[in-house]
């Protein structure tokens, strides 16, 4: 188990470009399997959840072709089917909940596919009826292994169909578009997520030669084709590596500019941090925030406190939930951090309150943050990382304390942010990588 050591209290400077977005990539990489020809995809990030899931995809068969500067070229004209029923493929579907996508390419392209149970962040329950519902809906039949905890799926023919899904699930929207753009006839999808990660999906899936009306919004149509073809693509910047620089920016009080952000694909997040106090300053499509010696924390009109919680897009990302908390400790003022989605994302908060923050834990979805307002600097510890938002959020509180911090089991941050250690170090953080 490797760890981070952080000698905190350094301003950091300079600029830093985001990545290119984790979660729009577990989708665009499944998508390949749906066409036997060439796909290459652009600003692929280099992290452990994005390159498990390319060594699935090599495993099965597809042709994966490394064409440097993170860009990276996929043919799946040879699947190996019968690596889906191999321990191998469930040891390793299971290590990665990303790998739930790629049932929906699998069942439209050779009317079949297998999943392990997914395995991910411990951030609470994380259901898969909507995924399984629409597929049903669509003509498919389940089947569950008990001894190898796994769920078969099949079907000869998949028929579009009307289905209002019972949540925006963002992987399950993705699923089952994937499904319905080779299957017969029209789909409708009502209540479907409209992340801007979708609307690349969809876009990428029509150059492809798939027909999906209403791409951007919750009400898709997708009228079935017999084929599909390849393409290129390039990755978003990842929205939520920007926000957590804005939040790193504000909570060590340092000047920092975040290149290239794709300003627009970005919706309520500058926002929310603004109503942090934070100022974030707008140069093209550069994100810059100045040093700060406080932030104040708005208040409603009525004077109550602050409420920043999650919600389905448009609204705030529950990936940013953890980044909001921490920065939310250092403000002039309270603020209610709501996490609606899942249940356990806020487990981390006892490693704050060691540090020295002042929060109360009112239930497993809310906490009031008493923000100390530079007035005592949060004091470094040791502490693990218990899944990857929780964990950056633990490294932007270690860079802002006093004294040194140890995070172990920083592995869960490499899952999410590509080389974070040697990208701080260029901004004048004192972290080192212990293996």
């Amino acid at each position: 188990m490797s760890s981070f050591i952080i000698e905190g209290g350094y301003k950091l400077s300079g600029s830093i470009q985001p990545q290119g977005a984790k979660n729009e990539a577990l989708q665009v990489l499944c998508a390949v399997l749906l066409t036997d020809q060439k796909v290459n995809i652009h600003n692929i990030p280099n992290i452990h959840d994005v390159n498990r899931l390319i060594d699935i995809l090599r495993d099965m068969g597809v042709k994966v072709d490394d064409l440097g500067n993170q860009s990276f070229s996929f043919q799946a004209d040879q699947i190996n089917l019968d690596f889906l029923k191999s321990d191998a493929y469930l040891e390793s579907g299971a290590r990665l909940r990303g790998s739930v996508m790629l049932m929906g390419p699998l069942l439209a392209r050779f009317g079949m596919a297998y999943l392990p149970t997914p395995g991910g962040d411990k951030i609470g329950r994380r259901r898969m009826d909507t995924h399984f519902t629409g597929f049903e809906k669509l003509g498919a039949q389940f089947e569950f292994n008990r001894d190898k905890s796994y769920y078969y799926i099949h079907s000869k023919k998949l028929s579009g169909t009307y289905m209002l899904l019972d949540e925006a699930s963002v992987t399950g929207t993705a699923n089952i578009l994937m499904a319905a753009v080779l299957a017969e006839g029209e789909t409708t999808i009502f209540n479907a997520a409209c992340e801007p990660y979708l609307l690349q999906l969809a876009s990428m899936l029509n150059r492809m030669g798939a027909k999906i009306e209403g791409v951007g919004s919750n009400l898709l149509k997708i009228q079935g084709v017999s084929k599909l073809n390849g393409t290129s693509h390039t990755l978003l910047p990842d929205m939520i590596e920007v926000g957590s620089f804005i939040g790193m920016a504000a909570m060590t009080q340092s000047s920092l500019t975040i290149k290239n952000v794709n300003y627009e694909a970005l919706g309520i997040i500058p926002e929310i941090f603004k109503r942090l106090g934070i100022k974030v300053q707008r140069i093209g499509d550069d994100i810059y925030i100045p040093e700060q010696e406080e932030y104040i924390a708005e208040t409603y009109m009525d004077g109550a406190i602050m409420t920043i919680s999650d919600a389905p897009w448009p609204g705030f990302t529950p990936d940013l939930i953890s980044i909001a908390l921490v920065v939310a400790t250092q403000v002039k003022g309270s603020v209610l951090i709501h996490q609606k989605m899942f249940e356990s994302r806020l487990f981390f908060v006892d490693k704050l309150i060691e540090m020295g923050a002042q929060i109360i834990l009112c239930d497993p979805h809310r906490a009031t943050v008493i923000g100390l307002n530079r007035q005592a600097q949060l004091r470094g510890i040791r502490m693990t990382s218990p899944d990857i938002r929780a964990g950056v959020a633990l490294l932007i509180a270690a860079l802002s304390a006093t004294k040194t911090s140890i995070i172990d089991n920083i592995e869960q941050i490499d899952r999410g942010y590509q080389n974070i250690d040697t990208r701080l170090r260029a901004l004048g953080a004192k972290i080192i990588r212990k293996n």
